[in-house]
C-alpha cells in the first residue's frame, strides 16, 4: 500500500510541475489570453487534489 501511495503523491507532483511549465511557456498574447485558464487549472487541483487524499483515505478504511 505505501508504494501506491507513493505513486500517487508523484503523480500529483508531475502532473503539478508540468502544469506550472506549460503555463509558463508562452508569448505575452497568449499569456494574457490563457490567465484566466491557468487559474481555472489550478482551482481544479486544488479541489481534485483534496478530494484524492479523501477517497484515498476511505479506501484504505475500508477496504484494507
Amino acid at each position: 500500500m505505501g508504494i501506491l501511495t507513493t505513486l500517487v503523491f508523484v503523480v500529483i507532483i508531475i502532473a503539478i510541475i508540468a502544469t506550472l511549465l506549460i503555463a509558463g511557456k508562452s508569448d505575452e498574447n497568449y499569456r494574457s489570453s490563457t490567465k484566466r485558464n491557468a487559474k481555472n487549472l489550478t482551482l481544479i487541483y486544488a479541489v481534485v487534489i483534496p478530494l484524492s487524499f479523501i477517497v484515498l483515505a476511505l479506501f484504505i478504511v475500508f477496504f484494507t
